[in-house]
């Protein structure tokens, strides 16, 4: 065999006991699969489409499907359109945060997660005829968000009562 050459299977047979060294055996543990896991979610930032229910429908933010990956809460403005343009700004301030869309009564952003980068996507609406800020944070992937997304909104509900 050439030395350039690189079996899969190494068979070597020492004082007449055969010894099998599989490469494969090698690489198949659980913490090189763990390893190379980990490495691959690092360099690719999971994000995973865009929910098709984003936006206002019939006067307000879609509702959760699932509490696991989603919160949605209304917080009672007697301007939610300012109120929406002070949020603006603390998303703008807010690392690894982006407004995708913007207009004077809805508002629309990304989050990244810090470590692997999932991203969410957050929704203020501005509801003037009933006083009303609706916001709206839903995981892109994943069956659980850990708390994330209502703790974000808690966030968001926490500067605002800072501005009153």
């Amino acid at each position: 065999m050439r030395r350039d050459a690189v079996p899969s299977r190494l068979d070597v047979q020492l004082d007449g006991h055969l010894l099998q060294n599989s490469i494969d055996q090698r690489l198949d543990t659980p913490f090189m699969v763990a390893t190379v896991f980990s490495i691959l979610l690092a360099l690719f930032h999971f994000v995973g489409p865009m929910p098709a229910d984003l936006g206002i429908h019939q006067g307000q933010l879609s509702p959760c499907e699932s509490p696991a990956h989603c919160a949605r809460l209304e917080w009672k403005r007697i301007d939610p359109i300012e109120s929406l343009d002070e949020l603006a700004k603390v998303i703008q301030q807010t690392p690894r945060s982006e407004i995708v869309e913007q207009r004077s009564n809805y508002l629309h952003a990304t989050a990244s997660s810090q470590l692997f980068g999932f991203v969410d996507d957050l929704e203020l609406y501005a509801d003037q005829e009933r006083s009303v800020l609706q916001a709206r944070s839903v995981s892109r992937l994943g069956e659980s968000d850990l708390g994330v997304n209502e703790q974000r909104l808690r966030s968001l509900e926490a500067a605002l009562s800072n501005q009153e």
